[in-house]
């Protein structure tokens, strides 16, 4: 699904504001997070799950499983 950044600040106790954007820019980087901007005042960015994070899913379960 969607996120806001401060949905997503929220759900991770103990992160700061610079490393949850550090950490977003890096994911938008491999492509694995896609970010929307909106033309709002104030502005808007949602966050999602890119299609190439989508495809590692399955790899991602069976990791958990191996764990």
């Amino acid at each position: 699904r969607v996120h806001r950044f401060g949905e997503l600040r929220k759900a991770i106790p103990g992160i700061t504001q610079h490393m949850l954007t550090a950490q977003l820019r890096e994911l938008e980087a491999g492509d694995l997070v896609s970010r929307t901007i909106f033309a709002e005042v104030p502005p808007r960015v949602e966050y999602a799950i890119a299609p190439r994070a989508l495809a590692l899913g399955p790899t991602m379960e069976a990791l958990s499983a191996w764990w």
